[in-house]
């Protein structure tokens, strides 16, 4: 016959107390006091019945959830609301969280965010622009230890995986098509071009140079935002009005103008409204012309010529590249590991819709609505 296995109810009765007691006395609960008496009652018992505490069941350890960091200068600008899209469409298929760094361009905020990367414990970083140079260094460590993309000006060195974009390339792109049509004086209108946003510049020094190359490098204005738009926090609407007040001032400063280029699609946006708002035809009276094709370049009743240069797919294939150097950390068939460095571009192509035509002949004075 079985023996009855021995229980704390057993002890608490042998020793004359309470169950609870038997408990916290056995698993040294040492909270709540009890006299030597009551103790040695209690151990004594267990002893002579020959009571075991039951093993503890080992808390199953928790599923720590796998997490991708994106740091993004703003979250203001289209372009980079389809970065995300694509590296949250990517993400979720692999069952990855996202979590959000916006930088808002401050220096002080992309170091705190830099310094919580420890305890965040990311799987990997995916930098949506280029690091500020003075965190590059700490950057370059970071991936060292985790996989860490750049969606990147293609014209920085960088010693870490990065799908490339040739700014400088799509600024040659535009101008190319503004030359193709016969317009001979233009504006480009920008945020502000300081050393820290080179992917700018370079955009508008190739746009600068296809002009040179036709010898019209002197008929293109460029127009630049103060820096000081750079250290505000960014308004919803900053690069519509940089477009929308930077065009207003070209209209009077300027009047042999045939074409204002945006540097980006928002930008464009402020420029159309200026132009409407002063009563001028597009195309007819000037060409308009922006870069990153986003949605709202293709509603029709705004039909802006644009560059699309497949933002979305960029966002894919930054979150690709961290996976695929996950899986290579983890299947490893040499004791070696492998280090590779990864750079993906897509070649970029003008999107010719509503907004861009042949410029008015020279003889006509511009016509207003």
């Amino acid at each position: 016959m079985e023996k009855k296995k021995v229980t704390s109810s057993d002890v608490a009765r042998r020793a004359g107390v309470s169950q609870a007691t038997v408990s916290m006395v056995l698993n040294k609960k040492y909270n709540v006091s009890f006299s030597k008496e009551v103790i040695k009652k209690v151990e004594t018992a267990a002893e002579e019945l020959g009571y075991v505490l039951p093993k503890r069941k080992a808390k199953k350890e928790e599923r720590r959830e796998k997490l991708l960091v994106v740091f993004s200068p703003n979250l203001t600008n289209p372009y980079y609301v389809m970065l995300l899209q694509g590296i949250e469409s990517r993400a979720a298929e692999q069952e990855f969280g996202i979590f959000i760094c916006n930088t808002q361009r401050d220096l002080n905020l992309e170091e705190r965010y830099l310094k919580m990367m420890p305890s965040l414990k990311p799987e990997g970083i995916i930098y949506m622009c280029n690091p500020s140079q003075c965190f590059m260094e700490r950057v370059e460590n970071l991936s060292r230890k985790i996989p860490v993309v750049v969606i990147n000006n293609q014209n920085e060195k960088l010693n870490v995986d990065a799908v490339e974009l040739d700014n400088s390339k799509l600024g040659r792109l535009m101008a190319r098509h503004l030359l193709e049509l016969g317009h001979r004086h233009v504006a480009y209108i920008a945020p502000p071009l300081t050393v820290r946003q080179k992917q700018r510049s370079k955009r508008v020094e190739g746009f600068l140079k296809e002009f040179q190359k036709a010898g019209l490098g002197d008929n293109v204005v460029i127009k630049a935002a103060d820096e000081q738009i750079d250290r505000d926090v960014p308004g919803i609407d900053s690069e519509y009005r940089i477009g929308y007040d930077l065009t207003r001032e070209l209209l009077k400063e300027h009047e042999d103008l045939t074409a204002i280029v945006g540097l980006n699609d928002m930008i464009a946006f402020g420029i159309l409204d200026a132009l409407h708002d002063e009563k001028y035809k597009v195309p007819g009276d000037f060409s308009v012309m922006g870069c990153d094709n986003t949605l709202f370049a293709k509603v029709k009743k705004v039909s802006l010529t644009t560059i699309e240069h497949f933002v979305i797919y960029k966002g894919m294939d930054a979150c690709d590249i961290i996976i695929k150097k996950i899986k290579s950390r983890m299947k490893r068939y040499t004791e070696i590991e492998p280090v590779s460095i990864y750079h993906v571009e897509y070649e970029p192509k003008v999107v010719v819709r509503g907004t861009t035509s042949y410029p008015r002949p020279e003889k006509n004075k511009i016509s207003k609505k």
